[in-house]
């Protein structure tokens, strides 16, 4: 049996608890794997890894005893057996977990770490600790393979210029300890790039994996990906636009608004990090009509919401002889539990695609972000047929293997002419 580990950036989030405690359910068999794309009919038999193989590790910057098992607390009594099953794993994995580090991440983030004091390492001696974190977490548990998952809160935007253009030149700025080149997402994706584990950046935060940090992965055969998980308002966009450019209507205007009552929604309460979700969130639309409408992307922090999240959408349209429609929608949800299946999805394709050799960006998981890197068209339906024909394309391999391990154990046999009597 081959063990991966799953190391979460964030781990006493809402989103990473959830994802421990889903992945802890469904070992137990307590709950269907509702709303994993990889446990559908399609991926059978690509040999992805086993949630129940799954081991969890972490690191936050916030006190273990602080940690956001809040969701489920909420969810108990609709839950109450599931709840009572995994609690006690939970806490372990909540009460096991690294230090953080919040490195140039603003005052929103830096606050949130305000119980336990932050290192005062250089950056090179920041990513050492980070590297020896995840290489314990690896032989504590005699695992396998190791995937880093940044569910950390949202950074605010860094100004990427030349020195994030290569390696040689990134390197230099951590040389020379320029923690203004920098964030703490950076520091994560390079450490885990240099301890050969599969990195993805479920975050809007661009300093996790920039041209040279891609470069890196790329020359050092480890999959990449990111970034901003895809999981509500920006889902439902990338699914319906591509139905007016299809119809020929002419979008005059778009506009979301969105209520956020998590920890995430206070971070983005800040206008520096909202900045950054705002970007990923505003790029959608005019890549699909081939033009950009007006447009409006709304967030705000409404605590009472808890996990819960609210967007409604007002699309303002033209159609045959100019007249004026409209279009509204309301998605709500819990973001914990739309994210948290997504990440386990992307955990199994990241194995695998490790076990194959694969490096650099892993652009067959473009439907599971906002601003997949190395992807141009934001279509829903586009994005996801890169996955199956990824898919596709692996089982057609094993089905070429098995045909020749079967030619080789029964070699044709060729027949003998007899001559003429």
């Amino acid at each position: 049996m081959k063990k991966t580990g799953v190391y979460l950036i964030g781990a006493l989030g809402s989103i990473s608890t959830t994802v421990v405690a889903g992945a802890l359910a469904l070992s137990a068999e307590l709950s269907p794997p509702t709303g994993m794309i990889t446990c559908s009919d399609a991926f059978q038999g690509i040999d992805l890894a086993e949630v129940r193989d799954l081991v969890f590790g972490g690191c936050d910057i916030r006190q273990p005893d602080s940690g956001r098992a809040d969701i489920l607390e909420k969810l108990a009594p609709v839950y109450p057996r599931i709840l009572l099953a995994i609690r006690e794993d939970l806490q372990e994995f909540q009460l096991g977990i690294d230090i953080g580090c919040a490195e140039n991440c603003g005052e929103a983030i830096e606050k949130l770490g305000s119980g336990r004091p932050f290192r005062k390492e250089t950056l090179r001696g920041e990513i050492d600790i980070i590297c020896s974190n995840l290489r314990r977490f690896r032989q504590k548990y005699n695992l396998d393979e190791v995937v880093v998952v940044n569910l950390a809160s949202t950074e605010p935007p860094l100004e990427i210029g030349p020195y994030h253009g290569d390696i040689k030149s990134f390197e230099g700025c951590l040389n020379r300890n320029e923690r203004g080149k920098i964030r703490a997402s950076s520091l994560y994706s390079y450490a885990a790039i240099r301890e050969g584990c599969p990195y993805i950046n479920f975050t809007p935060s661009n300093g996790a994996l920039f041209p040279a940090l891609v470069e890196l992965a790329r020359n050092a055969g480890v999959p990449v990906m990111g970034n901003d998980g895809k999981t509500g308002e920006t889902l439902v966009k990338s699914a319906l636009a591509p139905m007016f450019a299809i119809r020929n209507f002419d979008v005059m205007s778009w506009s979301g608004f969105n209520l956020l009552g998590n920890l995430d929604g206070e971070v983005l309460s800040h206008p520096d990090n909202r900045q950054s979700k705002i970007r990923t969130k505003d790029q959608v639309l005019p890549s699909i009509l081939g033009y950009s409408p007006h447009t409006t992307v709304g967030i705000d922090f409404v605590p009472s919401l808890g996990d819960q999240k609210t967007a409604w959408d007002f699309v303002h349209f033209r159609g045959f002889l100019g007249t004026a429609m409209s279009l509204q929608f309301v998605w709500q949800g819990y973001d914990s539990m739309l994210a948290a299946p997504l990440v386990l999805d992307m955990i199994r394709l990241a194995e695998l695609a490790k076990r194959r050799g694969e490096g650099g960006l892993m652009v067959n998981l473009a439907c599971f972000f906002k601003t997949p890197m190395g992807v141009e068209t934001h279509a829903l339906h586009e994005q996801f047929r890169f996955l199956t024909d990824y898919v596709d394309g692996i089982k057609a391999e094993l089905a070429k293997k098995s045909e020749n391990r079967l030619l080789e154990n029964f070699p044709p046999v060729r027949m003998t002419g007899r001559g003429k009597v």
